[in-house]
């Protein structure tokens, strides 16, 4: 009997707490708060247990998202501005590095020349704390974008409305853009890593691989170039999978001499080289030489000549003028020393002949040019090779 009671009991006690959590989920709902809870134990009271739902459970979820949104913009606000800073800071560390070498090698220079090469340096590391700072801004905007997008979603799905369709009409949306405009987003993250490690900027000399020319604009889609004709390119930051910039810090000249197999080497190599000295003395205003040249020695052994080249390292965008004045003096004074510059040489036939001759008549038609030397010796033709033939 007594345990019959017992049994009794315990069915009524669970019977009684099947009953209360009916009771809490249809007041408080399917996941019910502590607050509606308590309520609805300590007074018994339904509507009260309900409004507690939207007078205090509602609001302190919304604020707890609200907060909790506020906290991460603030951490990745702080991310990107340490980015930038590092980024600035590293442009500033390599501008103190070339304006000490620049001042080391501007001793001998004209004030003026030393000071707007110091203000081209600093003017290079604006630019690429700009960029940054730009970036910086565009990173920022993008990332608060995403955290109230993220936050008003968890809003919305409190206030029980259905997310389902609208994730799925987001992401319908989101695969058709992609596929879409899959070579404009790469476009976009090209220029921006290119803007981020400042590659090159407005006034540099680059080569893209389709186009050689000098930037004249940098976007985050497209890179704007002219060549050398004064070709306007506009070239997708996407396809561009290699850059050659010609316009960084230094530049270096290999220039190829040809002389005569029959030329003493060693003087030609000492006339080149002080040619070379010359230049690098005299520091010109777009022919600036940073160091002593250096003679190579003999590169190749050609049909006609023997190249001797030389290595000149020049300000960054000075090398072709430097290269065009040394090729010009060194021809100067090649003519002074009596160096030859050889070039090919080659027989040439004549034909007199009228279009119709037999073939022996066309044959006696051509005239076969003598040297002077040969008609001295009673007019014995040179050798069909012509390689020695004076035109």
């Amino acid at each position: 009997m007594t345990s019959l009671l017992a049994q009794a009991e315990t069915a009524t006690d669970a019977v009684e707490a099947l009953l209360e959590a009916s009771r809490s989920t249809e007041v408080c709902g399917t996941e019910p708060s502590w607050v509606c809870e308590r309520l609805l134990d300590w007074t018994g009271s339904e509507g009260l247990a309900s409004a507690s739902v939207w007078l205090v459970d509602k609001p302190l979820t919304v604020l707890i998202i609200l907060i909790l949104a506020v906290i991460a913009r603030r951490i990745l606000r702080r991310s990107i501005d340490h980015l930038v800073d590092r980024i600035s800071s590293d442009k500033k560390s390599d501008e103190k590095t070339q304006a000490a070498r620049t001042a080391e090698e501007g001793r001998a220079w004209d004030p003026e020349r030393l000071a707007a090469k110091m203000a081209l340096l600093r003017e290079r590391t604006e630019r690429a704390g700009q960029r940054a700072k730009t970036l910086g801004t565009l990173f920022k905007s993008i990332a608060t974008t995403i955290v109230w997008a993220v936050a008003v979603m968890m809003l919305l799905g409190e206030f029980d409305v259905n997310l389902g369709p609208l994730i799925a009409g987001a992401g319908i949306i989101g695969v058709a853009v992609g596929f879409g405009a899959q070579s404009l987003v790469r476009d976009l993250l090209t220029g921006v890593f290119m803007l981020i490690e400042d590659q090159y900027g407005v006034g540099d000399v680059v080569d893209l691989g389709d186009a050689v020319g000098t930037i004249e604009s940098v976007g985050l889609r497209t890179t704007r170039l002219r060549d050398i004709s004064g070709t306007v390119w506009h070239v997708p930051n996407g396809a561009i999978s290699r850059v050659g910039n010609m316009s960084q810090l230094w530049a270096r000249v290999p220039l190829d001499i040809d002389v005569a197999y029959d030329t003493d080497l060693d003087f030609a190599m000492s006339v080149i080289k002080e040619v070379a000295d010359e230049v690098w003395h005299e520091q010109g205003e777009s022919t600036t030489v940073l160091e002593e040249p250096t003679v190579a020695g003999v590169q190749a052994f050609g049909a006609d000549a023997v190249t001797i080249r030389i290595m000149v390292k020049t300000e960054a965008s000075e090398q072709w003028a430097t290269a065009r004045l040394l090729r010009k003096r060194i021809k100067d004074a090649f003519d002074v020393a009596g160096i030859e510059i050889p070039f090919p040489q080659r027989t040439v036939w004549v034909r007199n002949g009228e279009p119709g001759e037999t073939a022996p008549a066309a044959a006696a038609a051509f005239v076969r040019p003598v040297t002077p030397a040969s008609s001295e010796a009673g007019g014995t033709e040179s050798d069909s090779d012509g390689g020695d033939a004076d035109l």
